[in-house]
């Protein structure tokens, strides 16, 4: 698929438990996307806009002490706020836009994870978090074992909860994908390269 056979932007968040490797992917895909002659804007969560990036500094500090239901309305407050400031005006524009994390995290870490209940959450972020709405959430599959292995170094706030923490986390992000049409859940075992062309696939299935 080309940007000349299909203009549409389509907007993709990528997720996963810390370490799936989401980052080295959303760059991956941005890559193959302006090899098609787009203009992605490649985003993170939280982060990207002025006030995402202060909550975030607070929200991954080892430091300070946050409960699940105070991280979800800070991740719900940065999220609300990239949306409008850069996501809209970038569809708007018609730019691709693919972002690090999104409504699946919320779920997975602060309501699976987190104890909270899992149908208030989601209607908060239906509430104030999804609109404009992913074409695609692409959840990165991966054992939670070799996700940690491949992390390595120095954990922020919320890779410092351990592997059992991270469990109940790939657990919820399966469940955020049973209960959501656009999202999907994508083996990220194998090379760089092969989970790479897994996720472009999806794209372009998702563009339609």
């Amino acid at each position: 698929m080309s940007p000349t056979s299909d203009p549409r932007p389509v907007f993709v968040v990528l997720d996963g438990v810390d370490g799936c490797g989401k980052s080295t992917q959303a760059e991956r895909l941005c890559d193959a996307l302006r090899r098609e002659g787009r203009e992605p804007l490649h985003l993170r969560e939280p982060g990207s806009t002025g006030a995402g990036e202060r909550l975030r500094a607070i929200l991954l500090d080892p430091e300070v002490e946050l409960g699940a239901g105070a991280e979800t309305l800070m991740f719900a407050a940065a999220r609300r706020q990239l949306l409008d400031e850069l996501v809209r005006p970038a569809l708007i524009a018609g730019r691709d836009v693919v972002c690090e994390r999104g409504n699946p995290a919320t779920y997975a870490y602060q309501a699976v994870a987190g104890e909270l209940d899992p149908d208030a959450v989601l209607a908060l972020l239906d509430g104030w978090c999804r609109s404009p709405a992913p074409d695609l959430e692409l959840v990165l599959s991966i054992d939670v074992d070799e996700a940690a292995a491949r992390r390595g170094g120095e954990h922020d706030r919320m890779e410092q909860k351990g592997l059992e923490f991270q469990r109940r986390v790939a657990k919820g992000l399966a469940d955020y994908v049973q209960r959501r049409d656009r999202a999907r859940s994508l083996d990220a075992a194998g090379s760089t390269d092969e989970v790479a062309q897994r996720v472009l696939q999806e794209v372009r299935r998702a563009r339609g």
